[in-house]
This record gives C-alpha cells, structure tokens and sequence, in this order.
C-alpha cells in the first residue's frame, strides 16, 4: 500500500497571511488538526498545527485587558507561528515508510508532494485506517493469533493448511514474538470450523495464543 492510496486528497490549506483565530476557526470548522500553508502559486512553504496556534495564544492568566488581547491576537499570523522545515513524502512513498517517519519525528501528519506541489495529506487517521483494513478489523471470521518459530516455510505450512480445509484468509499480519527465535502471526479466516483450524495448528506445532469470532459465520 502506497501513500497515495490512503492519503486525504485536496486537503484544507491556509495562506501564511491568514491570523491564527481564523486559521483555528478554519480547523474546527473542517475538522482538522493541522494545515499545509502555501503561498499563491500553490507551493508549500510550511505546516501549521492546532498545538502551535493554541500555544501561540496569550495564557489566560494575563493582565492585559480584553481589548488588548484581541488586538495583539489579531497581529499574529499563521508566518509567524508555522513550521517552515516541513517533512514531506511522494505519493508513491510505502505507507509503513511514511509511519516510520510520524513515529521517529514524533509527528501526526505529512503532506504529500508532487513535484513539489501539495496534493494530498497523510496523517496519523488514515494509519489508523490502513492498520484497520491490514488486520481485516471489519471483516467476518476466525481471528486467530499463532506463536510461531521465526523460520522459513513456517508461513506457507499454516496458509497450506488453512488451504486444504478450504478456507479463506481475508487478512494476516506478522508481529515480533517474544524473542528473536519467534514471531506471532495474526489471521483472519472464514469458511472454516473454529475447533477444527485450532486442531490442525495445534498439530503443525503451532501455539494458539488467541482465537476468537465466528459468531457472525
């Protein structure tokens, strides 16, 4: 899966001329939590959060009065609190790259470039989402999680079997085991007998950590 499968297209921009009230309004209004800022010629010239804009607000705990607040509120613009250095990705970038990427900056969101133009967004929602669609959280069956040895072939003798009972894997994922000797593998089945598939990989010398579903087959 690509960014540019899951990524937001057309995202909500705003101009770096734009007063933080209204950049906030804007975010509430589209439901959004961060905005690419571009200049008039569409390039990107920096992001803004919903963080940075709330932090640049005067604290509550000032003297000055209300009239004074609102207009040095009104003198502060997206320019002046955005990032400039943006981290951005290609739409042809892996999605789990782009994740690595949020992880390791510590930050939710990615705007996405095409020669150099901003067309789309990826954020922290739509890992979510791509997490979701990977474990087939929304799809019938058996889920059904195996610790097993990190050696080859293990994989092509659980789906061989789940194969020959004729059943259908509508997901699988791979996650570290306990140490560096094992792995658990996470399956969503249907078209199998629950007591059966859990027999069967219990004979392949497979460990059952978890099996739950069905109800809905």
């Amino acid at each position: 899966m690509l960014v540019g499968e899951q990524m937001s297209h057309h995202p909500v921009t705003t101009g770096p001329e734009m007063p933080i009230t209204e950049a906030l309004q804007l975010m509430k209004d589209r439901k959004v939590r961060r905005l690419p800022v571009v200049d008039k010629r569409g390039n990107l010239i920096g992001i803004v959060s919903e963080k940075d804009l709330l932090y640049a607000s005067p604290s509550p705990a000032t003297s000055l009065s209300v009239y004074e607040l609102h207009y040095l509120i009104s003198r502060i613009t997206v320019a002046d609190v955005m990032t400039r250095e943006v981290i951005t990705v290609s739409e042809y970038t892996p999605i789990e790259e782009a994740a690595c990427i949020m992880a390791d900056s510590k930050i939710g969101g990615l705007p996405v470039l095409r020669d150099d133009r901003l067309v789309g967004i990826i954020t922290e929602t739509d890992i979510f989402k791509a997490f979701i669609e990977l474990l087939g959280a929304r799809e019938k069956g058996l889920r059904l999680s195996l610790l097993v040895p990190d050696q080859p072939g293990i994989l092509a003798q659980i789906t061989g079997e789940i194969a020959k009972m004729g059943g259908n894997i509508v997901s699988l994922g791979t996650f570290h085991g306990e140490d560096t000797s094992t792995r658990t593998i996470t399956l969503k089945v249907t078209n199998v007998d629950k007591t059966e598939l859990l027999k069967n990989m219990e004979a392949l010398g497979m460990e059952v950590v978890d099996a739950r579903g069905m109800d809905s087959e």
